[in-house]
């Protein structure tokens, strides 16, 4: 068993059909970190009306609770997906914390640790059509289990369409790019040195320099199409890919402490 001090996970969306709950329990049960961060959208209340949550499903919120018993301070930052749970506020039991953000002092380098939706105008705005949305993509993952389970057939590689649309359409390349720039324009106003989110599910590591310091957006990914993880074991800020067993390095420096969580 690995033992970061660090794990963050965001975009599990388990209650449908497109979350790799099997997998998860697979990984979980292959790390032992200090801190678990949930960052948000981890149970999919939007979809929980069709009653659909599996054993599989369950053994993950297991796994989280063993973790909690077992001295690993879990913080559960709240999502769109979730955002039930924003009407609870800051709830601290135990091991479990319940909050909305997050900000962490690491190597006397400032984090700002939250899910992303505040970004999304259509959640603002519009909620119906981010639910539809929602639907239309948990449906749409379906089809894609569908077309792999035939490809598997004739030993053909899986592919994942949901991916194909957001490399191939130029709307859904420049909405994760704004979110992006969004994300790091207002940490930089902030005076935070890193930021972390999920939402868009699409794992990322970069560092932007704005002439001054530099400063490093990340991105957990989800558990529906990329299985990813970041990890912060070593000094190293580390994204792992669950299904290839890689990772991406980014080297820090020593120390470790927690700010007390204050709400977006």
């Amino acid at each position: 068993m690995r033992n970061p001090k660090i794990v963050i996970l965001s975009d599990l969306h388990l209650g449908t059909y497109g979350s790799h709950a099997a997998e998860l329990v697979s990984y979980l049960s292959e790390v032992n970190p200090e801190i678990l961060i949930l960052n948000g959208d981890i149970i999919d209340i939007w979809q929980f009306k069709k009653k659909y949550f599996p054993p599989e499903h369950f053994k993950v919120l297991q796994c989280i609770l063993n973790k909690i018993l077992s001295g690993t301070c879990v913080y559960y930052l709240t999502g769109n997906h979730d955002d039930m749970l924003r009407r609870f506020g800051n709830i601290s039991l135990g091991n479990f914390h319940l909050r909305e953000k997050l900000t962490l002092m690491l190597n006397n380098k400032k984090y700002w640790i939250f899910h992303g939706d505040v970004f999304d105008s259509s959640i603002k705005h519009a909620r119906w059509i981010a639910k539809l949305g929602g639907k239309a993509y948990d449906h749409l993952i379906r089809l894609n289990r569908l077309v792999n389970s035939i490809r598997s057939r004739f030993d053909l590689p899986p592919v994942s369409i949901s991916k194909r649309i957001k490399s191939n359409v130029k709307e859904a390349v420049k909405f994760i790019g704004d979110f992006e720039e969004t994300a790091l324009d207002l940490a930089i106003k902030n005076g935070y040195d890193y930021v972390i989110c999920g939402h868009i599910h699409t794992p990322t590591i970069r560092t932007h320099y704005d002439g001054q310091h530099a400063i490093t957006y990340m991105n957990s990914g989800d558990w529906v199409e990329n299985l990813t993880s970041l990890e912060f074991e070593n000094d190293e800020w580390t994204l792992y890919d669950h299904l290839s067993q890689q990772h991406r390095i980014v080297p820090l420096n020593k120390s470790l402490e927690l700010e007390k969580a204050t709400a977006i």
